[in-house]
């Protein structure tokens, strides 16, 4: 598949890139995708939730009043969760949500993604460039001259640079990532994938390995 090659300014260099046929071609798996993302997400999850067992709240250990002739049930502990204030039943308690997956599996998952952007066109390239300065506005007229500003963007560099990923830091809807970054899930949540001629070859030597 051949895509045109865009300048920052959003016009046409002339130039063409053929986004290989491994990794933007290739029929996706949804079930891929799922579990990648699944485990992906899990990995955000923190785990610290806790909440107290009986065993573990303060307060008295005496009997509340006498066994019979109350009228009411029997309570041998103010730490009941019967009680208000009391331990709580089969509470949440700290774990760890991560899981393993296959290299393999997360491989196919992240060319399953790609290959949907290609096959949507919601692939942009552009000529590698850099920013002299760290400005919110070089990023901001780059989305607005790629008419990409209204979506969400991921853009993909071949390398981490710290003058486009600091520059674009304060927008909304985009993210900057080094091909050797790349996730299913952001590929997914972008609206709009936006690659430079240099991180489509990243992208091809690292899913050849």
């Amino acid at each position: 598949m051949e895509v045109k090659v865009l300048n920052i300014s959003g016009k046409e260099t002339g130039a063409k890139v053929q986004l290989p046929e491994s990794v933007f071609g290739i029929e996706p798996n949804d079930h891929a995708i799922y579990l990648d993302v699944k485990q992906y997400l899990a990995n955000q999850r923190q785990g610290t939730h806790k909440s107290k067992q009986r065993n573990e709240i303060a307060g008295s250990t005496r009997k509340l009043y006498k066994q019979k002739g109350t009228g009411g049930a029997r309570a041998g502990s103010i730490k009941s969760p019967l009680f208000n204030g009391g331990g709580r039943v089969f509470g949440p308690q700290p774990r760890d949500y991560s899981f393993k997956l296959n290299k393999k599996l997360k491989s196919l998952a992240r060319k399953s993604a790609l290959a949907y952007k290609a096959k949507d066109n919601n692939v942009v390239v552009l000529e590698d460039f850099n920013f002299d300065t760290i400005k919110t506005k070089n990023y901001t007229s780059l989305l607005a001259a790629l008419k990409v500003d209204d979506q969400k963007t991921l853009l993909v560099l071949p390398a981490q640079n710290n003058n486009i990923y600091l520059s674009s830091r304060n927008v909304q809807k985009t993210k900057v990532i080094s091909a050797a970054d790349l996730n299913t899930y952001d590929v997914l949540n972008a609206g709009v994938l936006v690659l430079t001629a240099d991180s489509v070859k990243t992208l091809e030597e690292a899913f050849a390995k």
